[in-house]
């Protein structure tokens, strides 16, 4: 079962087996809903789930049937045009691990994941150069938007 810690939202926040809070998870939920409407769009529900590697890893294998790790799992749960659901989940494990990779602070690697999410959720892909050139332009935009709040 999902640990829920959060409040009344279109945006809800659990761990799943293992022990992480999100710190600052108001800011964070102002934050990201300033990102989809930016977006042009509205939240219905995401929830974030937070979790291992092991966790992520049976979850790419069992629903895009790839065997490798990743820090992030999308899963959009669109049925209305101008509205995002969906549920994300993101190994804390990797975010851990990419923050000392990419010379990150953890905060702002996990963040960074976070608003990828959303991202998709809002209809952006990364699939090609082009496209990954932009998701990252426009995860540096949202970012430097929370760093200002």
């Amino acid at each position: 079962m999902h640990k829920s810690y959060g409040v009344s939202s279109p945006i809800q926040f659990f761990s799943e087996e293992i022990l992480f809070k999100l710190k600052r998870k108001s800011d964070h939920r102002y934050w990201l809903l300033s990102v989809i409407r930016e977006e042009k769009q509205k939240a219905f529900y995401i929830n974030y789930i937070f979790c291992r590697d092991d966790y992520l890893l049976e979850l790419n294998k069992t629903y895009l049937a790839h065997s490798t790790l990743t820090d992030i799992l999308t899963f959009s749960y669109d049925e209305n045009a101008g509205t995002v659901s969906g549920d994300i989940f993101i190994s804390i494990e990797r975010v851990q691990e990419n923050s000392v990779k990419f010379k990150q602070d953890f905060d702002t690697e996990l963040r960074r994941v976070m608003v990828h999410g959303v991202l998709h959720l809002t209809g952006h892909s990364d699939k090609g150069k082009k496209e990954k050139n932009n998701m990252r332009e426009l995860e540096d935009r949202y970012l430097a938007i929370f760093k200002n709040r």
